[in-house]
C-alpha cells in the first residue's frame, strides 16, 4: 500500500495497492475516502472492520495512513 497526501491540507490525493482477491475491499475503502475529500488523519481513524482469524488487526490502509501523517508533518 502507497499513499499520496498534500502537505498543507492533510488530504489524501491518491493511494495505490497490490495483492490478491482482497485488495478489492480496500481499493474500495480507498476511493471513498478519496471521493469525499478526507483528510489523511480522518481516514486514519476509519473503523474498518476486520476479522482476526483472516486478516491483521490493523488494516493495511490504515498503517500506510498513520505513516502518511508522519511524512506529512516533517
Amino acid at each position: 500500500v502507497a499513499m499520496v497526501g498534500d502537505r498543507k491540507s492533510g488530504r489524501l490525493l491518491g493511494a495505490q495497492l497490490t495483492g490478491t482477491d482482497q485488495v478489492a475491499h480496500r481499493v474500495n475503502a480507498a476511493a471513498v475516502a478519496l471521493l469525499a475529500g478526507m483528510r489523511v488523519d480522518e481516514f486514519s481513524q476509519s473503523d474498518l472492520a476486520y476479522a482476526p482469524p483472516f486478516g491483521p488487526t490493523w488494516d493495511p490502509l490504515l498503517v500506510a495512513a498513520n505513516q502518511l501523517i508522519k511524512r506529512l508533518d516533517t
